[in-house]
């Protein structure tokens, strides 16, 4: 039977005919086809090269009916493991080997800094909070990627994770990284051997092509048994779902992880419970559901998603197949950074992407919780999306599809781009097509912007060009407009520097992103107002990042954060204590219309630019959104000095109004008192 999670696969001896036949690549090659899979010739010239290598090493080890795949595809994610081989050990324990095959020779590989947080592309199962890099000759290029071993260790913890035979140790799993073509014992040069990763291969071990035979008595030692496609069936039909062990970490993460980040209040409380009954019943009925929670800023979406992923997780009696996803990379990336060092749990974090068909059956999921479900795209295609995976069902009908309870927490004010449909009434729509049973839970209260409703009604009339109701005291919310860029950048320094406060400076999207840095080797200052001059957050594009600098993505979360200007996409769903935002020239006053109006001349977002006829409305929310990021806070400097001042007589007036309302409620008081 054909098992569509790998691209080849055989008993032992047909593999040894497919080998010598030079029939491998071929066969994967038609397979792939098959799965709207389009390799390019570098990995086809790699699978020629694998087969014989594997099928050397099997003969070396005296293994006999075992089972070989090539080109697994890992659950929930865009990744596939090189090569899986399938038998018993000596004690008939079914065994899987999964190996890292490696093409490098010595003189492309070097020894690369390793770093303390888990955050890099080529290896992101791990739970491990070191980062073994090595610099090689890769793609085309010299590159900075994951040690072998740093990679096998990635897959063995996210195997166990989510295959149930492998986290019920119904079967046993080992692995290795085997690179054929590197020496070990006849060349100076052995940088994969580098003292800095005698930890990483005491667990996880490197062979090298002259260590071919350490690693055939390994096979003997944990495949001599064979019966290589029993142990393969039974991997292939395993379910697919968090194991107890990654539940448990899960179910821990809120008082294990930073309390403070995690803690709930008042309403959110309460809304969480509902939320929570209403998974219960719904789990209970067997019926498939969609609920929709629904927010503005700092109603603490987030959080709830975080505590209901933990209650969860942790139901007794129950081993529920529970994740967490969102679109955007800076939020998932900043919930796993506030999760404890180590914590199973952030295996649990997904990008929506990962919930397409070929990596999900129906109903696989149990509780799927959608964080910023406003910013879903139509595709649930995205440039790192393998062509075997790609589909063309729209993103929401995948993620409702994948999971009996899907809840989605979403802001519908908070549209910022074309390409970003999600709302109420999509979710809705595909919720009927499945004939799921819609609830909905509205959050009122919020807890950003110093609680302050009003503040929060202010921002929203001034954005819209509503009628002027509402009214905010000094007390109540710190506003500040300030004359300079730099006098705004100073303040919100001050307030950053402030014990157990933090604080940043963004902007709207009006001035180039450069990909490449300056002459000097430093970030270009892209954010130029007459002698202000900053960098923006570090493009992806740059991948030796200046000292004292982090990824773009890392901006809100990391300290070093505060050296650079960040923009919508890195600010939204992040809240800080105090927010600096520079109003660029994309919005203005204009004095005709007595009306804020828009102008998509002066932006400098190409994604925006290509939005048609919404883009007034995505302008208008991505101030909106940048302005309510602070929860004790918002400095503001306009570019258009026409705004600066109607703002500044709108607040008077509201100030006016609200002393006035203070005044007239002392009066009646003391009328009263009399």
């Amino acid at each position: 039977m054909s098992h569509s999670r790998v691209i080849y696969q055989a008993e032992q001896t047909e593999f040894f005919t497919d080998v010598l036949l030079n029939q491998v690549a071929d066969k994967m090659r038609e397979t792939a086809a098959a799965l709207n899979f389009k390799p390019g010739l570098s990995e086809i010239a790699s699978w020629r090269n694998n087969a014989p290598k594997i099928k050397n090493l099997l003969e070396l080890s005296g293994v006999q009916n075992s089972y070989v795949t090539f080109e697994y595809l890992v659950p929930y994610n865009r990744k596939r493991i090189d090569c899986m081989i399938y038998g018993r050990d000596a004690n008939n324990k079914g065994t899987v080997v999964h190996l890292e095959l490696k093409q490098w020779s010595n003189e492309g590989v070097t020894p690369a800094p390793s770093e303390g947080n888990f955050d890099i592309v080529e290896d992101e199962f791990s739970d491990e909070n070191v980062v073994y890099r090595v610099n090689a000759v890769t793609g085309g290029g010299v590159r900075t990627v994951a040690h072998p071993s740093q990679q096998v260790r990635g897959y063995n913890d996210y195997l166990k994770g989510f295959v149930e035979v492998l986290s019920e140790k119904e079967l046993n799993l080992t692995g290795a990284a085997y690179c054929y073509n590197y020496r070990r014992n006849q060349a100076d040069n052995t940088a994969l051997y580098d003292c800095r990763y005698n930890k990483l291969l005491t667990q996880y071990r490197t062979y090298a092509g002259d260590e071919v035979r350490d690693l055939a008595n390994l096979l003997k030692e944990v495949l001599g048994n064979g019966d290589g496609l029993n142990v393969f069936n039974k991997m292939m039909s395993s379910p697919i779902r968090p194991s107890k062990k990654l539940l448990d970490s899960a179910s821990n993460l809120i008082h294990e992880g930073n309390a403070d980040a995690f803690s709930l209040i008042e309403d959110q409380i309460v809304a969480r419970n509902i939320i929570l009954d209403k998974i219960r019943n719904l789990h209970k009925n067997q019926e498939k559901s969609v609920i929709l929670v629904k927010g503005g800023p700092g109603t603490g979406k987030t959080v709830i998603a975080l505590h209901l992923l933990a209650l969860i997780a942790g139901m007794k009696g129950q081993h529920l197949n529970v994740h967490y996803a969102t679109k955007s990379k800076p939020l998932l990336e900043g919930v796993k950074f506030q999760l404890p060092r180590g914590s199973k749990a952030k295996m649990l974090f997904h990008n929506v992407t990962q919930y397409v068909p070929a990596n999900c059956n129906e109903n696989e999921i149990d509780v799927l919780m959608i964080d910023e479900a406003h910013r879903m795209t139509n595709s649930s295609n995205n440039q790192y999306t393998p062509a075997e995976k790609r589909t063309d069902m729209p993103q929401v009908e995948t993620l409702i599809r994948a999971s009996k309870v899907t809840v989605f927490f979403i802001d519908d004010k908070q549209a910022i781009r074309g390409v970003e449909i999600g709302s109420s009434s999509l979710i809705r729509q595909y919720a009927k097509k499945y004939n799921a049973k819609i609830e909905e839970v509205q959050l009122k209260s919020q807890f950003r912007c110093n609680g302050s409703d009003n503040y929060l009604d202010w921002l929203e009339q001034l954005l819209y060009n509503q009628r002027a109701t509402a009214i905010f005291e000094k007390e109540e919310f710190d506003f500040k407009i300030f004359d300079t860029p730099n006098d705004l950048y100073t303040a919100i320094l001050e307030k950053n520097s402030l014990s157990q406060t933090t604080a940043r400076l963004c902007a709207g999207f009006c001035w180039p992103w450069s990909s490449e840095l300056d002459k000097s080797g430093n970030l270009v200052k892209d954010v130029h107002i007459g002698n202000f001059a900053m960098p923006w957050e570090t493009k992806d594009t740059i991948k030796k990042i200046p000292n004292g600098y982090v990824k773009w993505y890392e901006w809100a979360y990391k300290p070093e954060g505060i050296k650079q200007v960040g923009c919508i996409y890195t600010a939204q769903g992040f809240e800080f204590d105090y927010i600096g935002v520079i109003i660029g020239p994309d919005l203005y006053y204009n004095n005709y219309t007595g009306r804020i109006e828009t102008n998509i001349k002066e932006s400098k977002d190409p994604v925006l630019k290509r939005s048609g006829e919404k883009v007034d409305e995505y302008i208008r929310n991505i101030y909106r959104v940048l302005m309510s990021r602070g929860m004790k806070g918002c400095y503001v400097y306009f570019c258009d000095k026409p705004l600066r001042h109607y703002v500044e007589q709108r607040l008077e007036k509201c100030r006016d109004a609200s002393t006035s309302e203070i005044l007239m409620a002392a009066e009646k008081k003391a009328i009263y008192k009399a």
